[in-house]
């Protein structure tokens, strides 16, 4: 059997082990969280090294995918420093071709409520999530870009792709030599509520992005909302259902009552795929371009269920 491991600087909370198949492969993915210690992260990813058939870079981002441009987050790269033979990935892969694909599947299968409410989205972090940004852009919706909003704290709403990009251009240079802690909940602060900036999610009808940040900041009426997000625990399932929102679209499958993130999936498919070369996002095409084929072959698809 094959193994694809997520080494998360997230909570132990979230841990989850399954087993599924893929590709006519038994595969075990497995999500270790190391409550934002990085050292042991790091050791972890060196361990087992060699061991496992694909890494998952969990709760961080080795870097930031805007407007077909890599960004490297240096304050995270040490953490796969050591890795010499298996491949590692941090989801970008899938958020950029699976997570394209949710304005579609939210067409086909609640258009008619979506003609009732409009079609308003907020994207909570467009910088690590460039995959929603277009398919919501492409779609026609007003968009809300919380980027300043959310990992700045700064209110500074953007509306319009242009102003993402010009805030990426500016502002990643900086902040990826930032402790990752700054920016981004880490280990059990990942579990903190922090509500604020209320208004963005009350004008929107749809709020897409990390799921961290949408249960931390949001408030606690969300009725009638959909929300687009994966990572997904029985726990994050219950707070949803209790504020109110009515749809929940996950953009990876539910395994065992748990949608993993983009990271353990595109690690579980490069695992069944037999995928044994390092991944460069800097140099996308051909990886994208599989990622997309793999996805297909699979059947994976953004997948919606009522939640009132």
């Amino acid at each position: 059997m094959k193994k694809a491991l997520s080494i998360s600087i997230g909570s132990p909370s979230r841990d989850k082990s399954v087993k599924i198949r893929l590709l006519g492969q038994d595969i075990h993915i497995q999500r270790i969280g190391t409550d934002g210690d990085m050292k042991a992260a790091r050791r972890m990813f060196r361990d087992n090294d060699g061991k496992v058939h694909a890494f998952g870079v969990g709760g961080t981002d080795l870097g930031l995918f805007v407007d077909n441009k890599w960004y490297k987050l240096h304050s995270v790269s040490s953490l796969v420093r050591d890795v010499r033979y298996t491949p590692v990935v941090d989801g970008c892969g899938l958020k950029n071709t699976l997570e394209a694909r949710v304005a579609v599947t939210l067409e086909n299968e609640i258009g008619e409520y979506l003609d009732d409410v409009g079609r308003r989205a907020l994207i909570m972090t467009a910088v690590d999530r460039y995959g929603l940004l277009r398919a919501f852009v492409d779609a026609g919706y007003d968009c809300l870009f919380g980027d300043a909003l959310f990992s700045l704290g700064i209110k500074l709403p953007i509306r319009k792709e242009r102003g993402v990009k010009s805030l990426a251009a500016v502002l990643i240079p900086v902040v990826s030599r930032l402790p990752f802690k700054w920016v981004y909940p880490v280990g059990e602060k990942q579990n903190e509520r922090n509500p604020k900036f209320g208004w963005a999610f009350k004008e929107a009808s749809v709020i897409a992005g990390d799921c961290h940040y949408i249960t931390r900041y949001m408030p606690d009426n969300m009725q009638g909302k959909v929300v687009v997000t994966n990572t997904t625990t029985t726990k994050d399932v219950e707070l949803f259902t209790e504020s109110g929102v009515k749809y929940l679209m996950t953009t990876t499958p539910v395994y065992d009552g748990r949608s993993f993130g983009t990271n353990m999936m595109e690690a579980a498919l490069l695992a069944a795929y037999g995928y044994q070369n390092q991944v460069n996002y800097r140099n996308y095409q051909d990886y994208f371009k599989m990622m997309g084929e793999l996805i297909d072959a699979v059947g994976f698809e953004p997948q919606i269920r009522a939640l009132n």
